[in-house]
């Protein structure tokens, strides 16, 4: 796609063991990057690298919750003892609780602030330090949801957190920027993936009826646009947040 535009740059990819997170690791790897694939299954972060790594890619795995500080450290050295620097982190790890809200427990916005927020807050921070320590820039990139802009049932304690990576990205140019670093939120709308279509396999048929291009993205269309604003391509693009969902946040048509 980007004829090896990414050829000897290192890349962590965080939540990568399957569906949006693995494709953005396996074009990163088929387009020169040398990647650190991590997910919390260890066993999944060790098939998805084996998988990426017959494609011809260079990919290692590193298992562990990347919302925990050392398995955080310890990626972010791992990279560096491992391929000698690092250029791009994309925070790709997040989990999603449903629930309405007159009934929403704390124990789930728990959980759910410590991956999506805090997890995704102290991985861009660890990695932009080693960026800043090389003195040769970098990109960074955040996953955050359709959610995070338009209202979605059951979603709001989810939704809130995505909300909060647009605002991050946005208010961390102010600290990257200087440093030649920065730093983008892909928005990802419905999206074809392992878990959305086993947890209802009607998704496929309700998303192309309400969505105006007639279809869900694929995790390719979410990765490409995510590759685009971590590549030489897109350095004077920063604090920004790209919606990929097919118009369906213009039009606004409820998901029920």
């Amino acid at each position: 796609m980007l004829n090896k535009v990414f050829h000897d740059q290192v890349a962590i990819v965080s939540g990568a063991g399957i569906g949006i997170g693995y494709e953005m690791a396996r074009q990163l790897a088929l387009n020169g990057a040398k990647v650190v694939l991590n997910d919390l299954d260890e066993k999944q972060a060790l098939i998805a690298a084996d998988k990426i790594q017959e494609e011809g890619g260079i990919c290692t795995a590193f298992g562990g919750d990347s919302s925990e500080l050392r398995v955080i450290e310890g990626m972010v050295n791992f990279a560096v003892e491992t391929f000698g620097r690092l250029d791009v982190v994309m925070a790709n790890a997040g989990i999603t609780t449903y629930g309405s809200f007159l009934d929403y427990q704390p124990e789930s916005m728990q959980k759910l602030l410590q991956v999506n927020l805090f997890g995704t807050f102290f991985l861009v921070q660890a990695a932009v330090k080693e960026m800043v320590k090389q003195g040769k820039g970098g990109s960074v990139l955040l996953t955050s949801s359709v959610t995070g802009h338009a209202a979605h049932p059951f979603l709001a304690a989810y939704g809130m957190t995505k909300a909060g990576l647009d605002q991050l990205a946005k208010n961390l140019i102010i600290d990257l920027a200087p440093h030649g670093i920065n730093i983008n939120t892909i928005v990802p709308g419905a999206t074809l993936t392992e878990r959305t279509q086993s947890e209802d396999p009607e998704f496929e048929k309700m998303w192309s009826r309400i969505t105006p291009s007639g279809r869900p993205a694929t995790t390719a269309d979410i990765a490409n646009a995510g590759l685009f604003l971590v590549s030489p391509l897109s350095r004077q693009i920063t604090g920004q947040n790209l919606v990929i969902d097919g118009g369906w946040t213009s039009v606004g048509i409820p998901p029920y």
